[in-house]
């Protein structure tokens, strides 16, 4: 009986992908990007036609991520598919090191277990959570991408007898087409994360759809954001390099939590600054300096929590300015012919700028000028500080700060 079984796998193994069904279809069909979880579905469903007895499947994607370090793809018959997302640091316990997968990232060509045994002879939780859901084998294979990486997929099974040598060799005569699509999708994952986590959604977006010319942009209408953190210089020069990022992480956090939440989009840092907008039309106007105002108040309640907390620990306080103005900005590339930034220039970005370097002297750490505060106009009160002369502007500029 084994021998037939092994002389099985080995006429599936050299079948040109013509003739598969399934090689054919990991080769021609085509899927949307980071459309995983469809593909990893279908992939398991005609895993399943062939008469694989697949209870669960797993696939282990290293991901370039600022948040996690890998996407887990799960799927089973009952649920369909799912993503757990791992943080950074998982790799350093041992939920890792205690695993199939663990074993595969150090090389082994194929990991298998019958789970049908008695439960202390199995070394791993998931092989135990398997048993204790009634799946009797495991087996576990890489996926090795043009790159070097290595990732996973393995399957269980409820079947009795548990998978056939047959099935064992399909599974590995067929994972490097699946490791050929996964890295393909992995990447379009990275690409738009790493866009949007550097650029900004909307510039992102731009990006991937072909603005990539210099001098392409456009010229919208905004609310232009700007923040700066007081005496940071001073501050640099106390602190070690890494005290320094963790301040500005922090300082940060506090600003741009509330942007997102109220619909803006950071576009850039600057140092201990940061740009956003809140981008309008005649109809939303009035809504996006609501939502600008919002962001910023919530955005110094953050700050002031936080500082709450340094205080505990004998840490200094942090203080930010936060300048708002209304106006067209151009918003496109701008730099050399190889090395370009997608961001917003214009006289509006010149304006907040002036605008907030003036919280110092004024008392105030949210200003906003009278353009935006006429469009902001609800009913709130607002306090005139009087006018006040920007540099650049030729001609007075009065200016306002919530009540």
């Amino acid at each position: 009986m084994q021998q037939a079984e092994e002389k099985t796998a080995l006429q599936v193994t050299p079948r040109g992908w013509r003739s598969d069904p399934l090689a054919a279809w990991l080769i021609t069909e085509l899927h949307r990007p980071n459309a995983e979880l469809d593909f990893f579905a279908e992939l398991c469903e005609r895993l399943a036609g062939e008469g694989i007895d697949i209870a669960r499947a797993f696939c282990g994607l290293l991901s370039l991520h600022p948040l996690f370090v890998s996407r887990n793809l799960v799927w089973t018959p009952e649920t369909g598919s799912s993503l757990i997302k791992r943080p950074h640091g998982v790799a350093s316990t041992d939920f890792y090191y205690k695993s199939p997968v663990y074993l595969i990232h150090q090389g082994a060509p194929e990991v298998r277990q019958r789970l049908d045994v008695d439960e202390d002879l199995l070394e791993f939780d998931i092989w135990k959570e398997g048993r204790a859901q009634g799946m009797t084998d495991y087996v576990a294979v890489p996926l090795r991408h043009s790159t070097g990486e290595v990732n996973v997929l393995a399957f269980s099974t409820r079947r009795r007898a548990g998978f056939t040598p047959a099935q064992i060799a399909r599974l590995k005569d067929i994972a490097p087409l699946i490791a050929l699509r996964m890295e393909l999708m992995n990447s379009y994952f990275a690409t738009g994360s790493l866009l949007n986590t550097y650029l900004g959604e909307a510039a992102a977006r731009r990006v991937l759809a072909g603005t990539i010319h210099r001098a392409e942009g456009e010229t919208l209408t905004a609310a232009v954001y700007l923040c700066d953190l007081k005496g940071f210089t001073a501050l640099s020069e106390q602190l070690e390099a890494e005290q320094i990022i963790e301040v500005l992480d922090d300082y940060f956090d506090c600003m741009i939590e509330p942007i997102r939440a109220m619909g803006g989009e950071v576009l850039k840092f600057m140092g201990d600054g940061m740009l956003a907008i809140f981008p309008m039309d005649s109809r939303t106007a009035q809504l996006a300096c609501q939502s600008a105002l919002a962001a910023a108040e919530e955005g110094q309640r953050n700050l002031a929590a936080l500082n709450r907390r340094r205080c505990e620990t004998g840490k200094c306080e942090l203080s930010a300015g936060i300048g708002l103005h209304v106006g067209e900005v151009i918003f496109g590339n701008i730099g050399s012919a190889d090395r370009l930034d997608f961001t917003v220039i214009g006289r509006a970005v010149n304006e907040v700028s002036r605008v907030e370097g003036m919280t110092r002297a004024l008392r105030h750490p949210i200003l906003m000028t009278a353009e935006f505060a006429t469009v902001h106009a609800d009913g709130r009160e607002l306090q005139s500080l009087g006018f006040h002369a920007l540099s650049g502007v030729t001609r007075p500029t009065e200016i306002f700060a919530p009540a």
